[in-house]
């Protein structure tokens, strides 16, 4: 009993590592950034509401054994489609919010099964095929977009439109902006909280308690743990992860739309690139890893993520004098925070092998 409550504790303390060090990093550099606390407080609550749901889209993936699901960015670009007709339209507030995601759905969920079809050829690789299929769908996407729309596809507002008469603008200022956020809007100590869109957010954290006590949850979850048994026991195993990859991506699609609500402008072309990286780095640094991770994993670590992203560039302006390298330090917050964190997974996977062995050595050469 004892050898198994140190393993637990040895298992709990590596899988802390992560989420430590990144605290520690921030405590540190929030003093010499100089903010107030009411100010991080009302970013950190503004971050949650915008990134928390694309966060929550990886979740079923990872249950599914497929690791993080880069491909999410087919999601995005959905939903920015969906958005870009609503502007069009002229639909504001959150009826325009509601309709940018029943149009976007369809979209979603067909660029969800081509992506699960795909990487379903790419057993065991599946993050980077999602990566590179991210990249190849960006293509087609902005071939939609700047040549479709607007020739082939009619438009109504040519304010949206470049200057020849086709192909949309390279950023665009939505009108559904705030549409969700503004639903129920409170102020608590100089604190915005947009009550209205954490309901969305707790509705999402809801489903996916749900979901994962059903029949598909659990076939999931068994695909994830051992394919081989799985369909030795009757699960059709491809079948499970394409579903997994489309609610993952219709999902992905959903968030995307509150992230831009919440911003107000709509960066055409490239406003989806980053959506994946930013959201695997914000589960990681909570803690999760590529084959395990949790609706607390996904919130700690988008708060953590974006409170050392918020405070990291500013302490670096303070620290150097030179408001440049501020920014080298986002750059290398953003990017180095997936490696770190994907190394330290290796190392926390390696240590675990090794308490294994040590404790079952300990145990098998205990006097009887």
């Amino acid at each position: 009993m004892k050898n198994f409550d140190r393993k637990k504790l040895n298992r709990l303390l590596t899988g802390s590592v992560v989420p430590l060090m990144f605290l520690i990093i921030s405590l540190i550099a929030i003093p010499i950034s100089k903010f107030t606390g009411v100010y991080l407080a009302d970013q950190i609550v503004t971050r949650l509401v915008r990134n928390s749901f694309l966060v929550l889209s990886l979740l079923l993936p990872i249950m599914a054994g497929m690791g993080i699901n880069f491909g999410m960015t087919l999601g995005a670009m959905a939903g920015q489609i969906g958005l870009i007709f609503i502007n069009d339209w002229g639909i504001k507030g959150a009826p325009g919010l509601i309709l940018a995601a029943i149009v976007s759905t369809p979209i979603a969920i067909l660029l969800g099964y081509f992506g699960g079809k795909v990487l379903n050829r790419a057993k065991g690789r599946e993050m980077i095929t999602s990566m590179m299929l991210g990249l190849f769908i960006s293509g087609i996407y902005q071939f939609f977009l700047l040549y479709l729309c607007g020739s082939v596809i009619p438009f109504k507002n040519p304010g949206l439109l470049l200057s020849r008469g086709y192909g949309v603008r390279n950023a665009l200022n939505l009108i559904t902006a705030k549409g969700f956020d503004s639903l129920l809007l409170i102020k608590i100590g100089g604190v915005n909280i947009p009550v209205g869109t954490f309901l969305i957010i707790g509705l999402i954290c809801l489903f996916t308690v749900w979901f994962k006590n059903t029949k598909l949850g659990h076939d999931m979850r068994a695909v994830g743990q051992d394919m081989s048994v799985s369909g030795s026991a009757g699960i059709d195993v491809e079948k499970t992860r394409i579903q997994s990859i489309i609610i993952s991506t219709v999902l992905a699609c959903y968030g995307q739309i509150i992230y831009l609500q919440n911003i107000g402008t709509l960066n055409t072309y490239n406003g989806a690139d980053q959506a994946a990286l930013f959201a695997a780095a914000s589960l990681l640094v909570g803690g999760a890893t590529v084959a395990k991770a949790t609706i607390s994993n996904a919130i700690i670590g988008t708060a953590l993520f974006h409170l050392m992203f918020l405070v990291m560039p500013v302490a670096g302006k303070y620290i150097t004098g030179q408001a440049m390298i501020g920014e080298y330090f986002r750059m290398f917050v953003s990017y180095g925070v997936v490696t770190l964190a994907l190394i330290l997974h290796s190392w926390k996977r390696q240590k675990d092998k090794e308490m294994d062995r040590r404790l079952d050595r300990e145990i098998s050469s205990a006097p009887k």
